[in-house]
């Protein structure tokens, strides 16, 4: 995997965070309870994490892995945007129960991702 397509990946995911959590902070508290606006602000929270480990990773390795960068960025995806259309699907009273197993999924890769950024340091 290129350093570029890690970074531009990194930005997008850190975009779209700061993008989503000004719509959670705002737009979000007219229609969620407290409760699923803190599941978003998760989503939020993990995505924005895994957006600076990518632009880590990109700035850092000469050649990311490709596990690394899968693992992060399907991960991530997963995660996040599982819960947010959970919470969103929830706060319209259309909860789309099939997103649920997503989440942990989205979290397995996640671990992955971690355990393959330890071994590309060891």
């Amino acid at each position: 995997m290129t350093p570029q397509i890690v970074l531009i990946t990194g930005a997008l995911f850190g975009l779209f965070a700061v993008v989503l959590g000004a719509f959670g902070a705002h737009a979000l508290k007219k229609i969620a309870t407290e409760e699923q606006i803190k599941s978003f602000e998760t989503g939020v929270k993990y995505q924005m994490y895994h957006a600076l480990v990518l632009l880590f990773a990109g700035s850092y390795f000469e050649t990311p892995g490709l596990v690394l960068y899968y693992a992060f960025t399907v991960g991530t995806f997963l995660f996040s945007f599982s819960i947010y259309g959970l919470v969103l699907s929830s706060a319209t009273g259309k909860k789309m129960k099939f997103l649920g197993p997503v989440t942990p999924l989205g979290g397995l890769l996640l671990i992955v991702g971690w355990i393959s950024l330890l071994l590309e340091f060891l």
